[in-house]
């Protein structure tokens, strides 16, 4: 398989094909958030907030947007593959900086795939086949690689289907909330019930931590900035209608998971919804509902690894990754090197990590981004656009910096140390290509001489 010189795709010169239109770029953004996250966490900050699941839920979302602000208006004056280190790399100049951020960006990605490559593999396939969990997760991983090669399109498309299909498993958890109230059988008391004994201000801020993980997924849209239609028109509102939308189906699915169930018995659980669905016994049969969480387990590793194979081509694009990254198929015009790079890493991670320590350090890894990103904002606003893009309030990105800040305080010891760890063989990689590349140019013009 060799790699050929392909002529630029539009006018702007991107060698990416530009397929993803409005409404795909809408599902792809509701996709990566509406994934695994709200159906393993529920349970968690139910045992943080107590019954009143919606809130910590409401808050994420908040915190979120403020963020998604920064992205939008640096997605739009900048429409790259890269994302986040391209933003890094025009605001702070240093080479380092935006590699580390790209790094974080990659490192975050890859950590998530293995994270929900064991989420595939657990108790949810069990239901369906008895099979060792290791081996289900990587061969799962390289059947997402298989697809995300095929290209952005056909993946694309997978995730409309696969979207369609949680966003129904979602729902019918709230229609079975409605109905559950409606036959005289829930508590709708529960749902404004906070954790006895704990300030409610410190139970929500805890358990917002955790609801964040539900959130995340939507900055992986920037990577596929070069590759939309009309990307200063269509990334704002795909952007926000996506997240908007999220917020609300994770709020009422909040509300009728905990009109169903104590907070206890969701807390008790690692398939919290499903115990949803059988405690309100309409007949919904166990396998169907494992099936739906599958399949968005499923879409969440498709598109987390889209954006990571795109991320890795990007900083191949601008050195700080070896260029072998930036190898595309010639036909299909995928980043066939950077795919294979980074389910090999994804691979290794379901041997070392459990999920909830990876869902930790996912977090952590990206509020490091965001932090940058937020900042980026503040000091490119200098720089002139070539054309007019989406500008946010100068008040968003300064409380998307903060919110950052807070939620960093909020973290382990045990998540920071397996960060530290991860940005430590960042730094290793990054002053081994630096080398490479000096030793190259230094090879180069002793030949010349």
């Amino acid at each position: 398989m060799t790699d050929q010189a392909a002529p630029p795709a539009d006018p702007t010169g991107t060698r990416l094909r530009r397929a993803v239109t409005g409404p795909l770029l809408f599902l792809f953004i509701l996709g990566d958030v509406l994934g695994a996250g709200v159906y393993a966490l529920a349970g968690r900050v139910a045992a943080e907030v107590g019954g009143a699941i919606w809130v910590p839920l409401l808050v994420a979302l908040l915190l979120a947007l403020l963020t998604a602000a920064s992205y939008a208006e640096l997605a739009t004056k900048y429409p790259r593959a890269g994302g986040s280190a391209v933003y890094a790399e025009r605001a702070f100049r240093q080479p380092l900086v935006a590699f580390l951020v790209g790094f974080c960006m990659l490192a975050a990605g890859v950590t998530s795939a293995a994270g929900l490559a064991l989420a595939f593999a657990g108790d949810y396939l069990g239901v369906f086949l008895d099979v060792p969990a290791t081996p289900a997760a990587l061969v799962f991983l390289l059947l997402v690689a298989l697809l995300n090669a095929r290209g952005i399109r056909e993946s694309l498309r997978a995730n409309l289907v696969m979207t369609l299909v949680e966003v129904s498993g979602l729902v019918l958890v709230v229609v079975l909330g409605a109905l559950v109230l409606g036959r005289g059988d829930g508590d709708l008391g529960r749902t404004v019930e906070f954790t006895p004994g704990v300030a409610p201000a410190s139970a929500v801020l805890a358990a917002a931590l955790l609801a964040y993980y539900s959130f995340v997924g939507f900055e992986t849209s920037a990577n596929l900035a070069e590759e939309v239609r009309d990307v200063r028109r269509v990334y704002p509102r795909a952007l926000f209608g996506a997240l908007l939308t999220a917020g609300v189906v994770y709020v009422l699915v909040g509300l009728a998971a905990s009109v169903v169930l104590p907070p206890e018995e969701l807390a008790a659980s690692t398939g919290p919804l499903l115990e949803v669905v059988r405690a309100a016994d309409a007949g919904v049969p166990d396998r169907l509902f494992s099936a739906v969480a599958l399949v968005a387990v499923a879409n969440g590793a498709l598109l987390t690894m889209i954006m990571a194979s795109r991320m890795a081509y990007g900083m191949a694009g601008q050195r700080l990754l070896p260029g072998v990254l930036g190898r595309v198929l010639p036909n299909r015009r995928t980043p066939w090197v950077a795919i294979a790079v980074t389910t090999l890493v994804a691979m290794a991670l379901t041997l070392v990590g459990d999920l909830s320590t990876l869902a930790n350090t996912v977090v952590l890894l990206l509020l490091f981004v965001f932090l940058s990103t937020n900042t980026a904002v503040l000091v490119l606003r200098r720089d002139r656009a070539e054309a007019e893009h989406f500008r946010a309030p100068t008040v968003l990105p300064v409380l998307g910096t903060a919110s950052c800040l807070l939620l960093l305080w909020q973290q382990e010891a045990q998540v920071w140390g397996l960060a530290a760890l991860l940005l430590l063989a960042g730094v290793v990689l990054y002053v081994v290509t630096r080398l490479a590349g000096r030793r190259a140019s230094a090879a180069g013009g002793a030949r010349r001489g």
